[in-house]
């Protein structure tokens, strides 16, 4: 089965850090390719162990915006 999900990254110090918000894996890398190489990878060895995981619909995504000092 072939699904497309969404991918967050982040810079968090020195690493990208790569989210899947459909089935909730994480990974991270020194680069943005080989953060979203290596959730790929963990979100498909998840989704071997879970496959009623890749029913779940896209979430809702926008923005917000706060206020700080």
């Amino acid at each position: 089965m072939k699904n497309v999900f969404t991918a967050v990254i982040y810079k968090e110090n020195e690493l990208y850090v790569a989210e899947c918000p459909e089935v909730g894996t994480i990974s991270q890398g020194s680069s943005l390719e080989e953060s979203l190489a290596n959730l790929k990878e963990a979100t498909e060895l998840y989704l071997e162990e879970f496959p009623m995981m890749a029913a779940i619909g896209k979430p809702i995504m926008t923005t917000s915006e706060a206020v700080y000092a």
